[in-house]
């Protein structure tokens, strides 16, 4: 899927809009074997990720993805929705803020919005402030909101 927005360059991204949607990725599939890997990965075996017959009698009715599964999609889907060129590299520089508001069922699929909140000078290039939103399809609320700083260097 090509991404929503091509921008190139500083100047690009200063063109950006702010607060408005960039748009979305393509849907993804959580399936149980990346959640199985994630937790290989993590060292976090939970049943309720890793069970799916315990799992079944639990409170989700079945086996839910890791919240930070999810959030490490951010490097996955955000070039989906904006393509950064002109610069000499970028690096994910950490978040300002990370909630799970509800579960993501394994066998779902979910997809990332993006939001442009700030654009920052930084030495040798710009910091991007992005709010993510995944959400599950067919479902109202959320699964992850983050705000995550991208710095993107000349």
């Amino acid at each position: 899927m090509p991404a929503a927005i091509a921008v190139k360059g500083v100047e690009g991204v200063r063109d950006l809009p702010l607060g408005e949607e960039l748009g979305h990725s393509d849907w993804y599939e959580v399936t149980q074997e990346a959640v199985n890997q994630f937790a290989d990965a993590t060292g976090d075996h939970q049943w309720i990720h890793v069970d799916p017959e315990r799992a079944a009698e639990g409170p989700f009715g079945g086996p839910i993805a890791h919240g930070y599964l999810t959030l490490s999609l951010v490097p996955r889907l955000l070039p989906e929705i904006i393509e950064l060129s002109g610069f000499g590299m970028g690096v994910n520089y950490g978040c300002q803020r990370v909630r799970f508001p509800s579960p993501v069922p394994v066998g779902s699929r979910l997809r990332a919005g993006a939001v442009l909140d700030e654009v920052a000078e930084i030495k040798g290039g710009v910091q991007l402030t992005i709010t993510m939103t995944f959400t599950v399809e067919n479902e109202p609320k959320p699964a992850c909101v983050a705000t995550v700083l991208i710095r993107q260097y000349v």
